[in-house]
């Protein structure tokens, strides 16, 4: 069994290009494999590998940027095939380079406390992961802004802006990074009341039961995996 682990932190980086060739030597010497992305404004990747060598590779990023937000799995067969250490503008792309979710970012919602918010009628519930991944799965209820990229949610945010005034906003993603960051923009737009999933889908299908769970379908991940869905339940594997 591989263990997995999905994570990110928006947190100023310094230089990324000589942590690049440093973590790149570190988490080699490990045996990890899988992506990492540095940028000035933080890290973010998904690594698989011995679980005390994981511990130690996660160890040392949280050196770099600070306490990561985690999400753990396992996989029977190694999701990856090498390790990728990559230096990008963002950590994920948006386009918006005046967003800064490490000064400004929604309020986290523990999966527990998740289904209350988004039944609540003065809620908007909006998915911010591209097309094809809201048609694996979404929250019940849950607006589609029919993404092709995740770039394109400031255009569609600020379309639908007008209409959304006066309403909570809940947003959600597949393990918290996008999700954090669309926040970051509709704050900064001036949304007043804004949340969104700590942990993301991950962590809710991990911590919620299954009979309790307002998931509907299976939740894309980023790996070999394809697709995983609630133990037991409809999209697992």
């Amino acid at each position: 069994m591989v263990h997995v682990a999905a994570f990110y932190r928006f947190a100023p980086v310094a230089d990324p290009p000589a942590e690049r060739a440093r973590l790149a030597r570190l988490l080699g010497s490990l045996g990890l494999s899988g992506t990492v992305i540095l940028a000035r404004e933080g890290v973010n990747g998904t690594l698989a590998g011995e679980d005390g060598a994981l511990r130690e590779g996660l160890a040392a990023l949280a050196d770099l940027a600070g306490p990561l937000r985690i999400n753990r799995g396992r996989s029977e067969a190694a999701p990856f095939g090498r390790l990728k250490v990559k230096v990008r503008s963002e950590i994920v792309t948006m386009g918006e380079p005046g967003v800064e979710p490490s000064r400004l970012t929604g309020t986290h919602v523990a999966p527990r406390d998740w289904n209350a918010l988004i039944a609540a009628p003065d809620v908007a519930v909006i998915d911010t992961r591209n097309a094809h991944e809201v048609a694996l799965g979404s929250f019940a209820g849950a607006v589609d802004p029919a993404l092709a990229r995740f770039a394109d949610f400031p255009a569609w945010w600020r379309s639908n802006a007008a209409r959304l005034a006066g309403r909570r906003v809940a947003m959600f993603c597949t393990g918290g990074i996008r999700c954090e960051k669309a926040t970051a923009l509709a704050l900064q737009e001036g949304a007043a009341e804004v949340y969104h999933l700590d942990g993301g889908i991950l962590r809710y299908l991990e911590e919620v039961a299954p009979e309790e769970s307002l998931w509907r379908g299976a939740c894309f991940v980023f790996d070999g995996r394809g697709a995983v869905g609630p133990p037991g339940g409809e999209g697992e594997g």
